[in-house]
């Protein structure tokens, strides 16, 4: 072999491939790192993709020593940090640990077995490269994939799954469907903006998981009148300059500029599946070992949300950011146990 086949044998062949590199996925890239293993990092984004598509002003529900990954203290003068904070912090660790992410890569299609897995990714060019790595951690997340409502309307350009900000909309007349911490916080955000906000759900009123300090603003708005609420209720069409609300009083059709459709998110069960992870029961909950995070399928890790299936709010950057040393535990006896047996047969 030349050297410079060489060369790209080592740029593409690694002991460790993560596949998503948000917070957790960094987490398990440094565990793997800190165990002696050659690792990196593919996502079909930036460097934590789906932090940088939170809103743009969003503040995190937790302290900063409860983000913090790789033990690098963040540092925040506030109680509860903000989505710029979190991307300059993670920026920073990334550099500090020189993590080899390969960003804007596509994950098509893995093949292989255990040892000898061939991860094919595609570029934002379309330009094909494939990756070879001895064991694999899934850690995709779910915020890439909304729950749509499959209903006449939803696509067209008024309607968005996800909120930034509020400028774009005042004096506009927006719904938005929900009733979990995203959809308050951006019809509060909205009205505070000077759209007139009218808020859909389907459930008998604000969910009861809302922040504390978000549930009484989003409940005074309502009674006041400030914002247009309506329970036990969804959304049936969208049109143009109206949409259909179905209520307990019957149909409704309001006037409509836009809509936002927060009804959550899920993980890619489909790439799951794929990789022959097994999903049980209703919640569609992967199988893998509680203790190292192995799935079904020798060498597959799983990492972060998605071992948690659609029950998507157990796991979060808080307690997903451990499954890194849990996995790096049993990739250090695994591999160092391989290494040793093929030393032996050498």
């Amino acid at each position: 072999m030349s050297a410079n086949a060489r060369l790209a044998a080592e740029e593409t062949s690694f002991d460790v491939l993560v596949i998503g590199a948000g917070p957790t996925g960094m987490a398990c890239a440094i565990e793997a790192q800190r165990a002696g293993f050659r690792s990196v990092l593919v996502d079909k984004g930036c460097l934590c993709n789906s932090i940088f598509h939170y809103p743009s002003h969003m503040t995190f529900f937790t302290t900063p020593e409860l983000l913090e990954i790789g033990d690098i203290p963040f540092p925040s003068p506030n109680q509860k940090p903000n989505r710029n904070e979190a991307l300059e912090y993670y920026r920073k660790v990334a550099e500090h640990y020189e993590l080899d992410v390969r960003q804007y890569r596509l994950v098509e299609s893995v093949s292989g077995v255990d040892g000898e897995f061939a991860v094919r990714t595609k570029d934002k060019f379309g330009r094909e490269e494939i990756y070879r790595s001895r064991k694999l951690i899934v850690a995709t997340g779910y915020y890439d994939l909304p729950n749509y409502l499959n209903i006449p309307g939803e696509e067209l350009s008024k309607v968005h799954h996800y909120y930034d900000d509020p400028h774009p909309y005042f004096d506009q007349d927006v719904v938005v469907i929900g009733g979990k911490n995203s959809a308050a916080i951006a019809a509060l955000d909205l009205w505070r903006h000077g759209a007139r906000v009218t808020l859909v759900h389907r459930g008998p009123a604000i969910h009861k998981h809302v922040k504390y300090w978000i549930l009484p603003d989003i409940e005074n708005r309502i009674k006041n009148g400030e914002i247009t609420a309506y329970f036990a209720s969804r959304v049936t069409q969208i049109g143009t300059d109206s949409v259909w609300i179905e209520t307990p009083h019957g149909l409704k059709e309001l006037p409509n500029d836009c809509v936002f459709a927060l009804t959550g998110y899920h993980p890619d069960f489909d790439f799951l599946t794929a990789l022959g992870v097994r999903l049980e029961g209703k919640d569609l909950l992967p199988v893998c070992d509680g203790d190292c995070l192995e799935s079904n399928v020798p060498g597959v890790y799983l990492a972060g949300v998605i071992v948690a299936g659609s029950r998507t709010n157990e796991i979060f950057i808080e307690n997903g950011r451990f499954h890194g040393r849990q996995i790096a535990a049993d990739l250090e006896r695994k591999l160092l146990v391989r290494n040793t047996l093929d030393a032996v047969a050498r």
